[in-house]
Parts: C-alpha cells; sequence; structure tokens
C-alpha cells in the first residue's frame, strides 16, 4: 500500500465537533520504522487485512432511542455503490474530495 492520507478522526458530543489527523497507517510507514516490542507488533497484526494493511474506517455510535434502521440506511447511502467499486482505486482518486488536503 502506498502512502496516502493520514489517519483521521472526528468525535463529535451533541453540538460540539472535532476533528483532525491522527498519523499514519502502519501500511504506509516503512517496516525499518514499525515498533519492535511483540505487543505492538501483534496489535498492528490483529487489524492487518492482506489487501489493505491496517487502513480501515470504524464507526462508533453511543446514543440513547436512536433509529438504527434509519440510521444505517442514511449511513449506507453515502457507501459507493457496485459499479463505483467495480471501477477500482485509480478512478476513485478522480472522485469529489469532500477533506481537502
Amino acid at each position: 500500500m502506498q502512502a496516502g492520507r493520514p489517519v483521521g478522526s472526528w468525535s463529535q458530543a451533541g453540538g460540539v465537533c472535532r476533528h483532525g489527523g491522527l498519523g499514519l497507517w502502519w501500511a504506509a510507514v516503512p517496516k525499518a520504522y514499525w515498533p519492535e516490542d511483540l505487543e505492538s507488533l501483534k496489535s498492528i497484526d490483529d487489524d492487518w487485512d492482506l489487501q489493505v494493511g491496517d487502513a480501515r474506517q470504524e464507526l462508533v455510535l453511543i446514543g440513547i432511542d436512536m433509529e438504527e434502521m434509519a440510521l444505517r440506511a442514511r449511513l449506507d447511502a453515502c457507501l459507493l455503490d457496485d459499479v463505483e467499486i467495480a471501477q477500482g482505486p485509480q478512478a476513485w482518486q478522480r472522485f469529489a474530495d469532500p477533506f481537502p488536503a
């Protein structure tokens, strides 16, 4: 995996929102700069995928009386469809980016 955008974080509680960078995916860091202790290496390995390394997205929502199905439908509408996925990474780089570099 080539180096790309840094890992980002978005945290929100009520009307308070914060986002920013958290570093790089290990997949984008040369192994010479990886940690050497077994606990850290195990943590990296636990999240490793052969195609994308440790690059992934996670979304955690905590709330009361949320309408799960409606929320899932709205979030699913943000995902690439089968045609867009089939176009592959080179095409994806040409898609509109709401987060400029």
